[in-house]
């Protein structure tokens, strides 16, 4: 699934529905995702495409949570399993596993990483204020991953950071 191609067709306020995926087009948009039955979510606009899980190109001597990389037209994507990089469980490969591959340009670098997930939910439509600051105690999620928290229903979402995420091999170093 193209998100960046289906969101060229959503219009600039309202609610819609396209292939299944709600739409709330005020705020800031987050991509939500399950990993062991918790929720998060990433900028919807850093998503570049959802992929059906399949099995990538295994590279000897990486670290377990890199499951090797794939050939996404033409460019060499590293595909990380978060529930093995932030020890969430022991991961399971479903038919609702999918890779979110998340796109990320700074002036320094641009970078393209799939992450797989357990499954994608929904979009969240959140304001700035309704962010709030994640703790700093507790949690699986190293602290600089979380851009904050909010709360949908009688649940929290928790706000990863995709410059964070880009950087992720620099943060296992040491």
């Amino acid at each position: 699934m193209d998100i960046q191609a289906l969101a060229k067709d959503i219009p600039v306020e309202g609610e819609y529905s396209l292939e299944g995926i709600d739409f709330i087009t005020n705020g800031e948009q987050y991509l939500t995702f399950l990993l062991e039955n918790e929720q998060y979510a990433v900028d919807i606009l850093c998503v570049e495409e959802i992929r059906s899980w399949e099995k990538p190109t295994r590279i000897p001597n990486s670290p377990s949570y890199v499951k090797g990389v794939i050939n996404m037209r033409g460019v060499i994507v590293p595909i990380i399993d978060l529930r093995l990089k932030f020890g969430i469980g022991k991961p399971e490969y479903t038919e609702t596993t999918v890779v979110i591959v998340l796109s990320y340009e700074s002036d320094e670098h641009s970078r393209t990483i799939g992450f797989v997930v357990d499954a994608v939910s929904d979009v969240l439509n959140a304001e700035e204020n309704e962010i709030k600051n994640a703790p700093t105690l507790g949690g699986v999620i190293p602290h600089h991953y979380v851009d904050g928290l909010v709360n949908v229903g009688d649940g929290v979402v928790t706000l990863l950071s995709v410059e964070e995420l880009q950087q992720i091999e620099a943060h296992s170093i040491g």
